[in-house]
């Protein structure tokens, strides 16, 4: 209801429907054809990561933003995994909320940066490499297996371009280059794959 009511009260954001559970998640979607699902991933019967899979699946153009608290680590990433576009906290501030729609139905991920090395934090350990890095990153440039790399380290346009001695146009337009060659969805889709083939560590060290 709190999420309802701070959505409504914008302009530009229409909310079309409200579920229980997944499977009523995926027949509204269905039906209603929405740019963006908020998922919660527990949920009685059907899961958010279930709902998020099926939705993925079947509705490409419609973006999964899946709620979480970083006590359900393996569910948040179960529905990333599935097919999520970003994840955010429950307890998540209105303006953070708002952005994240926004960026999700814009075709952008919705995980900050440090949201993103939040979660190489709490999954980088679980992420065997799946695959040779060499058959996986073939298609790219050496930029752009860079980037890939900067992605996967949890860096923003900005700080790869700083760290690379590039403009953030440039940065931007290897980030678009790098999704297509390797058909990922997005940039959180970019960050497990370099976690799964090996390409990234995790964050290092960071000044406040």
């Amino acid at each position: 209801m709190g999420f309802r009511m701070v959505l409504e009260a914008q302009p530009d954001i229409e909310v079309v429907g409200e579920a229980s559970d997944g499977a009523d998640a995926v027949a509204l979607a269905r039906r209603a054809r929405p740019d963006v699902v908020l998922m919660d991933v527990r949920m009685p019967g059907s899961d958010g990561i279930a709902a998020t899979a099926a939705i993925a699946a079947e509705l490409p153009e419609t973006r999964v933003l899946v709620l979480t608290t970083f006590d359900l680590d393996e569910y948040a990433f179960g529905a990333l995994r599935a097919g999520a576009s970003g994840f955010l906290l429950k307890d998540a501030r209105p303006d953070e909320l708002l952005a994240a729609i926004r960026a999700v139905a814009a075709g952008d991920a919705a995980v900050s940066p440090r949201i993103t090395r939040r979660m190489i934090e709490l999954f980088g350990a679980q992420l065997p490499g799946e695959g040779g890095t060499s058959d996986a990153a073939a298609a790219l440039t050496p930029r752009e297996r860079e980037i890939l790399v900067a992605i996967g380290r949890g860096l923003s346009n900005t700080e790869i371009a700083t760290e690379l001695f590039l403009t953030e146009s440039t940065v931007k337009t290897h980030v678009g280059r790098v999704l297509a060659k390797l058909a990922l969805r997005d940039r959180v889709h970019a960050v497990i794959f370099a976690y799964e083939h090996g390409l990234a560590q995790g964050p290092g060290p960071r000044s406040s």
